[in-house]
């Protein structure tokens, strides 16, 4: 397994997954998520400010008392079972981390009550719930990660924030975020990504969509909605009208936080790979854009929400522990001295299992 600070000059895909597509695709469908036993979970209701629910489940294994809590963020459609989210259980098991995982609207098993969903830029969500896990562990360092469009809405949160970030979180990292809402948007609705990955989502979006008809109905014009192939017809009909945007054009552009990250005042990391089928590597913050507080890891490979590593005699099988691990630990090294070690005997190691 790589150590942190090499991450994203040494990360070098298995020679068996050549490309973008088969090191997303394997990694979330055959790589080893854990190394120690499989996350149990603990699920948590919390009732919204305008009256709805989120879930929240948080890893059960032991922590050290005091110890940093790590709030993950998924991805689009994603959820505490994704195999990032088991694999950052998993890290944060090693390390006796605490790790919870906040479901957005409608991705816990069970459909939300109010006449919305979740979206990219959704950062007053993640306001109120940062502050609410603040609330509740006061003393308790409190790092956030957040995944795809999890990560997204997160750094979105910490540009608008400002320095205020800091009164709740101490470091954020995003991970194969489309920071450019846009340039990820059309990305997917192109070629092989229309035909795997936008079937794939709208799979599941959609259905859900005409479930929240059913709760509230005249909420969006159905028939409309079914004839939607990509996700640019989906957020048009969808997405933006349901969260106050004007259409997909002015949501792809009001949610992305590329154009804020020069206002983030805490450390916050931002991790693409180069090769990611979902988010073209020209749309991918410079370091002009990024700003003083961001750091950026760019590797060659990865592809999205990949980064599988090979394991075993011949290279086989492989698993995906080495990015939640280089990603866990920069967050620690975020932290004050105290907060970040002598919590367990690993701080500050980055070196792990291969």
């Amino acid at each position: 397994m790589l150590a942190t600070t090499d991450f994203a000059q040494r990360y070098r895909a298995p020679w068996w997954l050549p490309g973008g597509n088969a090191q997303t695709v394997w990694a979330a469908l055959s790589a080893r998520r854990h190394f120690g036993p499989a996350p149990r979970w603990q699920r948590s209701r919390w009732t919204t400010p305008d009256g709805d629910f989120i879930d929240v489940d948080t890893a059960q294994h032991a922590s050290v008392p005091g110890a940093p809590l790590l709030v993950l963020f998924h991805g689009l459609e994603g959820s505490s079972a994704s195999q990032y989210a088991l694999a950052f259980a998993d890290f944060a098991a090693s390390r006796g981390l605490g790790l919870a995982v906040p479901h957005f609207r409608g991705c816990s098993g069970e459909l939300n009550l109010a006449p919305r969903a979740y979206h990219s830029g959704d950062f007053h969500e993640i306001d109120w719930v940062l502050k609410r896990f603040a609330a509740e562990h006061p003393g308790r360092p409190l790092l956030a990660a957040g995944v795809s469009l999890g990560g997204n809405a997160l750094l979105r949160w910490a540009g608008e924030m400002g320095a205020s970030a800091a009164q709740t979180v101490h470091a954020v990292a995003a991970i194969c975020s489309p920071l450019d809402l846009a340039a990820g948007g059309h990305a997917i609705g192109r070629g092989f990504n229309r035909l795997v990955y936008t079937r794939l989502f709208l799979s599941t979006m959609v259905p859900k969509a005409l479930k929240k008809l059913e709760q509230h109905p005249g909420l969006f014009d159905r028939d409309a909605l079914l004839r939607a192939r990509d996700l640019y017809a989906f957020d048009n009909l969808f997405t933006a009208p349901l969260h106050g945007f004007r259409d997909t054009d002015d949501y792809w552009a009001r949610a992305s936080a590329k154009p804020v990250l020069r206002d983030i005042r805490i450390p916050a990391l931002a991790l693409n790979a180069r090769n990611d089928p979902f988010v073209p590597a020209a749309s991918l913050p410079t370091l002009a854009e990024a700003g003083a507080h961001v750091t950026l890891w760019q590797p060659a490979q990865g592809g999205h929400v990949g980064f599988p590593v090979s394991s075993g005699t011949l290279g086989l099988p492989g698993h995906v522990r080495a990015m939640p691990q280089a990603v866990g630990h920069w967050l620690l090294q975020a932290l004050p001295a105290r907060a970040a070690c002598g919590v367990t005997p690993q701080c500050g190691d980055a070196s792990g299992p291969s």
